[in-house]
């Protein structure tokens, strides 16, 4: 009769050879239960729902007309989008208005903002790195 066929043979394993001395039974999960008391969660393994979406990140550009739209603006901010403002069409004082208040903005949520144009800025939440110097590479003089 034809031998039956086992893994452990074809692993090269003889039977004799396993141990069941160093095998442990893996842990089952703890299910809680009313009145129980909860052990603490390990937080390293709770992932947020802000950073779940960061791995989807967005870039917005807005050309706002009035000083009202800066508050679309911050709330991508703090959304966790990035966003390329284009001053071209709102007048200079309007303009650093909306400036001093994004920059607030992006303060608040660790993130930043850079002049990347004569009238164009990134306003960028935490999670954004920007690298590299548009006005250098341009060879144009911007202030920020």
């Amino acid at each position: 009769m034809a031998d039956k066929f086992s893994l452990s043979k074809f692993f090269g394993v003889n039977d004799d050879d396993y141990d069941d001395e160093d095998y442990q039974e893996p842990a089952s999960p703890v299910k809680p239960t009313v009145g129980a008391p909860q052990r603490p969660v390990d937080t390293r393994k709770v992932v947020s729902m802000r950073s779940a979406k960061s791995a989807a990140s967005h870039i917005a550009i807005c050309e706002p007309r009035i000083y009202s739209d800066a508050k679309a603006i911050a709330k991508q901010i703090t959304d966790g989008d990035a966003v390329i403002v284009n001053f071209a069409r709102v007048d200079e004082s309007q303009a650093q208005r909306i400036v001093d208040f994004l920059n607030g903005t992006a303060f608040a949520v660790g993130g930043e903002i850079k002049r990347i144009g004569e009238q164009i800025f990134l306003c960028t939440p935490h999670n954004f790195e920007v690298t590299g110097d548009v006005a250098a590479n341009l060879g144009t003089q911007f202030t920020s």
